[in-house]
């Protein structure tokens, strides 16, 4: 028998098996400090959870203990041991470590802090006016480190405040003008201090992120990463259709910009073309069958000489009439009279047709 061995009562042999056995039953271990928490209070949230959590306290001693003799069987341990104290409880479960810290926020309620307690968080005084004139306040303030002035007749705090970091023991002088300022730092529930899952330790300032502002986080991720790639043009199956209307709007603007005729801007410039031959005849009060003597007129125009003079007749008082308007036109800045360009191409297209004419009477002989 070795005497230099410690002699380990038999009540803790038990409970260390039965910390053992129970712990590698669940997927998720929680370490949790007690230190604070109503009797009355643990039972309701017992009573709340006992379908998902088990919830079981020890001494801290054994259940480090326990950490390390399941060290190889159960990742993370060693890391989670550090996290024992306080009163220390272990929680277990099987759903994910972050339903398990939401259910245990759900149940905390805030309290007003005393002298000698630990405090759970980091404790601040929030930069703002307080409810009271000037006076000793302002020295009470001063003497725990905070920097006070006076705004519209009552003490204002200037800046926020650490008065308390966590762990450290909240003294009474402290606890007394948290008091008075309406601060209720310290929260009557579990104090969840971390999770292992899988090996992986998930502690208390990633177990009681914000949900909200989580959820804002991921929103404005994914909003910023949409706009850089739609504006380095890096296609994706959510902005594929965008990056291809916007393609299709710069192509059709850089073909007007530069006149160049496209599928799309041909009927644009037909339908332009349109409006500006009515603008003109409209101003030249041309009648309607000047503008009749067309290339298909030509072609459909029967052997009748007398019917192809009087069509040429037609044409030549179109170009004449055409070009003494121009020449009339004179100054070329007058707003009362159509483009030039209007006028050179009905003039072309005067002179075309012409031409056509006398070329099919010069075949007929």
């Amino acid at each position: 028998m070795n005497k230099n061995k410690p002699h380990i009562a038999e009540f803790k042999k038990e409970e260390i098996n039965r910390l053992k056995n129970i712990i590698q039953k669940y997927k998720v271990i929680a370490v949790a400090d007690m230190t604070g928490m109503p009797s009355v209070q643990l039972q309701k949230l017992r009573s709340s959870v006992k379908d998902s959590v088990l919830i079981t306290m020890s001494k801290g001693r054994l259940i480090k203990i326990v950490f390390d003799e399941l060290q190889s069987k159960i990742k993370g341990l060693d890391e989670l041991k550090k996290q024992v104290r306080g009163m220390p409880a272990l929680l277990l479960t099987n759903d994910s470590p972050f339903k398990l810290a939401k259910v245990l926020k759900k149940s905390k309620s805030s309290a007003p802090a005393k002298g000698g307690q630990t405090a759970p968080n980091d404790i601040t005084v929030p930069a703002g006016p307080t409810p009271f004139p000037p006076g000793p306040i302002m020295g009470e303030l001063g003497q725990i480190g905070i920097k006070a002035t006076v705004v519209d007749g009552k003490v204002a705090v200037k800046d926020d405040t650490l008065v308390v970091k966590e762990g450290q023991l909240i003294s009474q002088q402290v606890a007394n003008l948290l008091t008075r300022l309406g601060i209720e730092p310290m929260e009557i529930g579990i104090n969840l201090l971390a999770a292992c899952e899988n090996g992986v330790i998930f502690g208390k300032d990633v177990l009681n992120v914000d949900e909200a502002s989580y959820l804002n986080n991921l929103k404005l991720a994914a909003l910023s990463s949409f706009n850089l790639a739609f504006s380095i043009a890096y296609p994706t199956k959510y902005n594929i259709k965008l990056l291809v209307k916007k393609a299709f709007l710069d192509s059709d603007g850089l073909a007007n910009s530069k006149k160049i005729l496209t599928s799309e801007s041909v009927k644009k410039e037909i339908g332009k073309t349109k409006l500006e031959t009515d603008a003109l005849k409209n101003k030249l009060n041309l009648d309607e069958n000047f503008f009749k003597v067309s290339e298909n007129k030509v072609e459909k125009t029967s052997g009748s000489g007398d019917k192809m003079r009087k069509e040429e007749e037609v044409a030549q008082q179109v170009l004449k009439k055409l070009q003494d308007e121009k020449i009339a036109k004179g100054d070329h800045t007058s707003k009362n009279l159509v483009k030039d360009r209007d006028f050179e191409k009905e003039e072309k297209k005067a002179q075309e047709v012409l031409k056509k004419l006398q070329d099919e009477k010069m075949k007929k002989g």
